[in-house]
């Protein structure tokens, strides 16, 4: 579970320094947008009071206090579960990025009242309203992770266990 645990600590760094040199040091705050490598990659801030795409957002801090909540619940049962098993690398890195993402939007929330959302992407003609953030990118990549990887046994040389049903009965 080393990886796991790397895996989250990294990814909360990234994403942390990310808001901090962008909200912060290029101060996206006042500024509101940045043109980085127009209309591929822009910098526009964006406060997500509630999840993806601004669902169940509400300034309450009711709102506030549950998504935190909800966010610790998850991140505990993610690590508890995965724990629970023989995850394999790609498992325990899967749930150590979503984790971090996890704990990212945590941190903002408990600082700032909302998510710091910064990340615009269109092409092609597509233009995309939407803001997110390097823990947005981890969940997702995170969660995506865990739904392909798990069920695999890891390779640790020795058989799989079998269970009552898969024993041979003399």
């Amino acid at each position: 579970m080393r990886i796991a645990l790397l895996s989250a600590a990294l990814t909360l760094a990234l994403d942390q320094v990310t808001k901090v040199l962008v909200v912060h040091g290029l101060n996206l705050r006042e500024r509101g947008e940045i043109d980085v490598i127009p209309p591929l990659l822009n910098f526009r801030m964006a406060w997500n009071y509630g999840i993806n795409f601004g669902l169940f957002s509400g300034d309450g801090s009711a709102t506030r206090w549950i998504l935190i909540a909800l966010s610790l619940a998850i991140s505990v049962w993610v690590w508890l579960w995965v724990r629970r098993t023989n995850p394999s690398v790609l498992v325990q890195v899967s749930a150590g990025i979503l984790i971090g993402g996890a704990l990212g939007n945590v941190i903002d929330r408990v600082a700032y009242g909302a998510v710091a959302d910064f990340l615009n992407m269109s092409c092609c003609g597509i233009e995309n309203p939407f803001a997110f953030n390097v823990a947005d990118i981890a969940i997702f990549a995170g969660a995506f992770g865990l739904v392909l990887f798990t069920g695999r046994p890891a390779a640790t040389g020795k058989p799989p266990r079998r269970g009552k049903r898969d024993r041979k009965t003399p």
